[in-house]
């Protein structure tokens, strides 16, 4: 069945001379992979620069329920950027965010209030003209509110520690190792309740920057079973001073 639907790279690898596997985010049935064949000349539909990660595309092909890569039959930009191919830290930030999603949708059926934040986040990367320092601890915290371990902020308050295990805040310490101490606690809580056109407000150091991003990604290793190191955090945590 030919279906049309909006799609966001997550991944791509190089299966031979002519093809690659992509992996991508779809509005209509989410997370699937596909086989692309990019043709040798520049007169063919596909070509292999639609495949960069976040990009935002329009894609048409043939849905097989049972097949695990499918069959992409054209594809075009359906946001073009102005200004993340030509920006090293945006483009560094939406490398670092597309190996998360990678591995943080993996699995992932159609759900499109996480298609529709993951696409206008990135829409709003692309046209900010202001720091992005904390642009990436913000959409990873608010990106749990999509995939089913957000906390209930309104159980926080002044002195409580943080249960990442549990993804509640508590009063007491629980009995493992996976908590946040209450200054710690404050400042998740802090984030979590802040968007795009506020984070600015929030001041930190490079070091306590990276220092929660850590935090963060540990918190998605304790709900999402596999999840690996993250290769392009490595350039994250010299981005910003």
């Amino acid at each position: 069945m030919l279906t049309k639907t909006n799609a966001i790279v997550l991944h791509t690898m190089k299966l031979n001379d002519s093809s690659v596997i992509a992996d991508l985010l779809t509005e209509e049935y989410g997370r699937l992979s596909f086989v692309v064949r990019i043709p040798k000349t520049n007169k063919g539909k596909i070509k292999k620069q639609l495949f960069q990660p976040m990009s935002i595309l329009e894609i048409i092909f043939d849905y097989r329920q049972r097949m695990s890569l499918q069959h992409i039959k054209e594809a075009r930009i359906s946001t073009p950027f102005s200004s993340i191919p030509f920006s090293p830290v945006k483009l560094s930030v939406a490398l670092f965010l597309a190996e998360f999603l990678y591995h943080a949708t993996r699995g992932e059926q159609h759900n499109e209030p996480l298609f529709q934040y993951i696409r206008n986040s990135i829409m709003w990367l692309d046209t900010s003209e202001e720091s992005v320092a904390n642009f990436h601890l913000v959409f990873i915290m608010r990106l749990s509110r999509f995939i089913g371990f957000y906390p209930n902020l309104e159980d926080h308050a002044k002195g409580y520690y943080f249960d990442m295990r549990n993804a509640s805040f508590t009063s007491t310490p629980p009995p493992h190792p996976d908590v946040l101490q209450p200054d710690d606690a404050a400042r998740i809580h802090t984030l979590m309740r802040m968007n795009y056109d506020t984070m600015h407000l929030f001041r930190m150091s490079r070091k306590d920057r990276n220092r929660i991003t850590e935090t963060a990604i540990h918190y998605y290793r304790l709900h999402i079973p596999q999840m690996p190191e993250l290769q392009s955090f490595s350039v994250m945590k010299e981005l910003f001073i």
